[in-house]
């Protein structure tokens, strides 16, 4: 972390140092009392289910030298604590100061569907150029995104940020701490349809990416998704797309290769390229297509881009296969929406497997939209063979199953229930896919598999 004292805490948070030294440099800042050591400031975050005020004692204790709070705390000998009115908003405003003494390239990523993966393949091309920082998994909010910023040092020449919403205005926030100079923008989904009220108002939240642009900004765009062919008037875009031949780049010839990944051919300036994805899913085409956009956009080139995507590994239970003895299990546990599911179940149906078995979960933040969404899920099953449920929401899934006459369906109210079921149940040789939204916990039941 570049240099930063005090006086640049209090002038960028507009706080109050109740009592230590101005000019004392800080070395790391982090909202964990556990990681507080010397030289670092700790930043008491009130969260929903914990208080950092209440932690504010133990990172003293852990050698933390400055706090901020937007509490009132006694003073403390040779400790430097700042008072802010807010400390969320607080550290934010550390971020923008701190991002600002930067002038690096930044792109930003948000979308409803595959936005990690499309930040993590981005990132890996650009690796193949810059000296770059990602954002570590999904930290795409408004405590990741900052921590994130606080990783830049002197050495680093690119900074990839992925961006995360529920509520219309959280991506304005994020934009203006890292005020990004290419923005991407991968698809409008359903995801947070509960709090947004419709995939138009979503459309509009993920645009505010754009809102801190200059006039060199670049957005990136799918430009296959309806939301966002219409979305972006008046401003510098990149499209890339399967179906819509009109793109910048286009995928053509897909080779769909199973669990190995795919293959496909586009044009770079006019010369055909084949690009490898080594991951499972033909829809990672359309993320990888957004790599190669960016890449060119920043310079990198054509061969650097394709080996960028070759050598791209995915970020822990997105889309993960794992051989557990003669059991296959795609471990796609992290997130889950509508069209994550679609693109999971046609993995899972495009895999070499005696029988292809889906254990689906409840897909949390979408309100009264679950039922129907998740119903013609289960309309539209592709081939598999048996289907498992848990949770109430994911019930919608197994009647929609029900109504098409699919018969091979187990549905559970609790993992546990789950988890015993397939204890007794001889799966070797089989496929099983693993989805649900990340509160569902839905590695536990990978857990029970490897341990079988």
């Amino acid at each position: 972390m570049q240099r930063l004292d005090v006086a640049d805490i209090v002038k960028a948070t507009n706080g109050e140092l109740i009592c230590g030294e101005p000019d004392f440099v800080i070395s790391g800042i982090t909202i964990d009392s556990r990681k507080a050591g010397k030289n670092m400031l700790f930043v008491a975050i009130v969260g929903e289910n914990n208080d950092g005020h209440d932690y504010i004692g133990n990172a003293f204790e852990n050698g933390a030298d400055a706090i901020i709070t937007h509490r009132d705390i006694p003073k403390r000998d040779g400790k430097n604590i700042i008072k802010v009115r807010d400390t969320r908003t607080a550290l934010g405003d550390i971020a923008r100061f701190y991002k600002e003494k930067y002038n690096l390239p930044t792109v930003a990523v948000t979308g409803s569907v595959g936005k990690t993966t499309t930040k993590d393949m981005i990132s890996s091309v650009l690796t193949m150029k810059y000296n770059t920082v990602k954002t570590q998994g999904n930290y795409n909010n408004d405590l990741g995104l900052p921590l994130t910023v606080f990783r830049l040092e002197h050495k680093h020449e690119a900074l990839v940020l992925e961006m995360g919403m529920s509520h219309f205005g959280e991506i304005h926030y994020l934009a203006s701490i890292a005020k990004p100079d290419i923005a991407v923008i991968t698809n409008i989904g359903m995801s947070h349809i509960e709090n947004l009220g419709s995939q138009e108002n979503i459309c509009r939240s993920k645009m505010q990416i754009c809102d801190f642009f200059d006039e060199n900004g670049i957005l990136v765009i799918n430009g296959d998704d309806k939301f966002l062919k219409q979305a972006h008037k008046g401003i510098k875009t990149i499209t890339y797309g399967i179906e819509n031949k009109n793109c910048d780049y286009v995928a053509e010839n897909i080779r769909n290769l199973g669990i190995n990944g795919t293959k496909f051919d586009v044009l770079i300036d006019g010369n055909k390229y084949t690009v490898e994805v080594k991951v499972a899913g033909v829809h990672n085409v359309y993320n990888a297509l957004a790599a190669i956009a960016v890449g060119k956009a920043m310079g990198v080139k054509e061969e650097d881009i394709i080996e960028g995507i070759r050598e791209f590994q995915l970020t822990g239970m997105r889309m993960e296969i794992k051989h557990f003895g003669d059991i296959t299990v795609i471990d796609d546990c992290y997130n889950s929406a509508p069209d994550s599911i679609k693109a999971a179940l046609l993995v899972l149906s495009d895999t070499d497997a005696k029988r292809k078995i889906a254990i689906l979960g409840d897909v949390l933040e979408m309100g009264g939209f679950a039922e129907n969404e998740l119903y013609k899920i289960g309309e539209n099953l592709p081939k598999i063979d048996r289907l498992i449920t848990v949770g109430d929401i994911a019930k919608h899934i197994a009647n929609g199953a029900k109504a098409k006459g699919f018969t091979d369906i187990k549905s559970f109210e609790r993992i546990e229930e789950a988890i015993a079921f397939l204890n007794n149940e001889d799966l070797e040789n089989d496929a099983i896919l693993v989805k649900a939204s990340r509160g569902m916990h839905f590695e536990r039941i990978v857990k029970a598999l490897e341990d079988r």
